[in-house]
């Protein structure tokens, strides 16, 4: 007679063949009550129909994790990222035997037997009653299916997924009756498949596609005998019978396996002879996931388009529903990056800066009018190797890159573009002498900005006004940029700064400081690129996308984020920055940036101490950035060697520019080569003597700040060395807070940049 519990409750052997014979035999089959994750445990202890009525019979099959694949914009691949590496595919497309294999070893009784193989379980639950645990399963396919199911459900959390395996009575109550609800519903062919698309076969491949490639580099339709018996040998412990490691526990697994399947009759025993003769032939394909494997240097790229389906509400309301989405897989992904720019970039970048040198360099190219981005590269590539990195130092800190860094004169357009939209004519003159201190007080959008002696010098001792803005553009002379900045305010340059989408790379507003007509402020590439493109679309700012289209797993399109151009400036405003831009690449600090007989235009930038050199330029087709410098902000770049070539001291022009050269010249190659619409703008008249000769952006100038303390706001970081853009000083109080007040130029015309054409 068996025994009772202690407590006077049926044995587990008894609750489990009374649940079996009256759920089953009265067809206690359940639906349409959702199932939650886990929880409904230990129901075997109530014994009783009502108990296991209790448990949701509706299991909701979460979609399977898949890889996805990330295109450019041509269809070609870049990378193919996952959590698991998953190919689903259909039955028709799983070679027979592989059928035949797993139903052999894992549940040879299948196809006889409905959602649960009575005599297995009893004879399980006797043994288990014996042992005092859960030491044998005697679980169908069908059963291991639904356990499948609640493992994805739980994915990559381990709580949860040992919550979804625990070996306790309740857990296995509940996946009995899942799986009479997966055999009603679904039948035993359907069944089959899923169970192959969703089991684990070692080695980081899960399905039967993922481990055909994986273990022989061919389809699952076309595996052989002993290849089928070989995969279905692993799934009871992916582990132990690795083929790669443990070729010897591998194979002897195989053959109990075909053995099996001639003892059912699925072969006979001559072919079972045969195929155990017959040695393990691996023809392993390694794991390629992820962003590293990414084709063109295009890694940073490839994480970037991660980050921006994680972080944007188009892809769900919460960033866990966005992860969810994201990890499940199966999408492909058409991006923005042309392949031809792409290419050219790295070329231009491996040719310029070694990823071995002291510095790094970081490029990014967008399209004007589209907000596409084009290319997007770095010398140091994507990886956690030695001068390998995760930080994608083209963009913002929030999407995978750092702080930013400080643009220099490369934020001196926008200070120009600024002034004429407050009616300032181009042809505005200043004295402009070597070395001034700052006017004072400065408007802000907070207030006056008021300290007294703050000086500020030019890069050459001959660079000597007074100077309009054509000629203080091309030579990138600061203290004509002070004077301009301190009679419009500094509130106009911020807020146009804004409609352009030039903010800064920590996510922090922009300080209302007059020293950010030198480019103090830290910016991305990216952002530069971005905004730069606003002058070359004659002054319509559209924001950067990456992501052309998305289908979904289901065949589906999915909705992605578009564009969203919006006018910063007048046409006029742009056209007449296009000119001034224009004249920094033909006679100015941008020469040799230069494209030839393709019209372009940029601006060079030089920080303090040369930690940063940039060239941002663009042409009415493309636009793009190229930072040069210490991602830490450390090495100061004189007398340094970079991509071979050694350099007393770093130019704007004279390193970033080539590099944006380069690139631009291959990215641009057979492409249509249109001209800017431009003004006239005439130099006022001046001294033709002074500061005729000197560039102070180009190389052998050495007559101009040396980092002694003296530039800027006489904060920590010293004089006006490169383009001789101050960094003010992080030492120095908030000048924001001051008293006192200036209004700019009293008769400035206000009228958004209405000024006439320039004689």
């Amino acid at each position: 007679m068996p025994k009772k519990r202690s407590g006077g409750g049926l044995t587990g052997t008894q609750q489990a063949a009374k649940f079996l014979g009256v759920s089953v035999l009265a067809g206690a089959v359940l639906a349409g009550i959702a199932l939650p994750a886990f929880g409904v445990l230990g129901l075997a202890a109530k014994g009783t129909v009502e108990g296991f009525d209790e448990i949701p019979a509706n299991l909701k099959t979460p979609p399977l994790s898949q890889r996805t694949t990330i295109l450019d914009k041509d269809g070609g691949p870049i990378a193919t990222v996952y959590s698991r590496d998953r190919t689903v595919v259909p039955l028709t497309d799983i070679s027979p035997y592989m059928q035949k294999a797993i139903v052999a070893i894992e549940d040879s009784r299948f196809y006889e037997h409905g959602a649960v193989d009575l005599k297995g379980v009893l004879r399980a639950a006797n043994r288990n009653a014996q042992s005092g645990g859960v030491s044998q399963g005697a679980s169908t396919l069908t059963q291991q299916y639904v356990k499948n199911v609640f493992v994805e459900e739980a994915g990559d959390d381990p709580d949860k997924v040992a919550q979804a395996t625990q070996q306790t009575i309740g857990r296995k109550i509940r996946e009995l009756k899942f799986a009479i609800q997966v055999e009603e519903e679904l039948g035993k062919k359907k069944i089959l498949e899923n169970y192959l698309n969703i089991t684990f076969f070692g080695q980081q491949a899960y399905g039967i596609e993922a481990a055909s490639h994986r273990y022989f580099s061919k389809s699952a339709k076309n595996l052989k005998l002993e290849e089928a018996a070989l995969l279905a040998g692993i799934v009871q412990s992916p582990s132990r019978y690795d083929p790669v490691n443990d070729t010897e526990e591998a194979t002897k697994r195989r053959n109990t396996v075909i053995q099996r399947m001639a003892d059912v009759k699925d072969i006979s025993q001559a072919e079972a002879d045969k195929a155990k003769k017959t040695e393990i032939d691996l023809k392993v394909s390694r794991p390629k996931n992820g962003c590293i494997t990414a084709v063109k240097g295009a890694g940073f790229f490839c994480d970037y388009v991660r980050k921006v389906f994680l972080t944007d509400p188009t892809f769900g309301k919460t960033q866990e529903d966005r992860a969810k989405v994201w990890n499940q897989g199966g999408l492909t992904v058409r991006t923005t990056l042309d392949p031809q720019a792409q290419e050219s970039a790295q070329e231009s970048i491996k040719k310029h800066v070694y990823k071995s040198d002291e510095v790094a360099t970081a490029l990014s190219i967008v399209e004007p009018g589209t907000g596409k981005v084009l290319a997007m590269g770095q010398s140091r590539p994507y990886g956690g190797g030695k001068n390998e990195t995760y930080m994608n130092l083209s963009v913002d800190e929030d999407m995978g890159g750092g702080a930013g860094y400080q643009p220099g004169s490369t934020f001196k357009p926008i200070v120009a573009a600024a002034a004429l939209e407050q009616g300032i004519q181009p042809t505005q003159s200043y004295p402009s002498p070597y070395q001034m201190d700052y006017p004072s007080p400065v408007q802000t959008c907070k207030g006056p900005w008021t300290d007294q002696g703050v000086p500020v010098e030019n890069e050459n001792e001959s660079e000597v006004g007074p100077y309009g803005m054509k000629e203080a553009t091309a030579k990138s002379v600061n203290t004509y940029y002070v004077q301009l900045i301190s009679q419009i305010g500094v509130c106009p340059v911020t807020e146009l700064s804004r409609k352009m989408g030039i903010e800064r790379a920590n996510g922090k507003p922009i300080e209302q400081l007059p020293s950010i007509t030198l480019g103090t402020q830290e910016m991305s590439p990216l952002t530069m690129a971005s905004g730069y493109a606003t002058f070359a679309n004659r002054g319509t700012y559209c924001t950067p996308i990456a992501i052309e289209s998305i289908t979904g797993p289901n065949g589906k399109e999915m909705d992605v984020p578009k564009t969203d151009c919006s006018r910063a400036m007048s046409q006029k405003t742009a056209d007449t920055i296009n000119t001034l831009l224009a004249g920094v690449v033909e006679d100015g600090t941008g020469q040799e940036a230069g494209l030839g007989s393709r019209p372009s235009a940029g601006k060079t930038g030089t920080t303090d101490f040369r930690l940063a050199a940039w060239f941002v330029g663009y042409t009415p087709n493309m636009a793009g950035a190229v930072w040069v410098g210490d991602p830490a902000h450390k090495k100061k770049m004189v007398d340094i060697t970079i991509g071979g070539q050694y350099h007393d001291k770093v130019f704007g022009g004279a390193v970033p520019g080539p590099i944006w050269r380069d690139a631009m010249s291959g990215a641009l190659d057979g492409k249509e080569a249109p001209a800017f619409n431009t003004i006239n703008i005439p130099n006022p008249e001046k001294d033709k003597d002074k500061g005729r000769d000197r560039d102070r952006d180009r190389p052998g100038n050495d007559n101009g700040g040396n980092g002694n303390g003296n530039g800027g706001n006489n904060g920590g970081n010293g004089g006006n060395v490169g383009e001789g853009d101050g960094n003010n000083g992080d030492d120095k109080p908030d000048p924001g807070q001051g008293p006192g007040g200036f209004t700019g130029d009293p008769g400035a015309d206000n009228g958004g940049g209405t000024f006439p054409d320039f004689p």
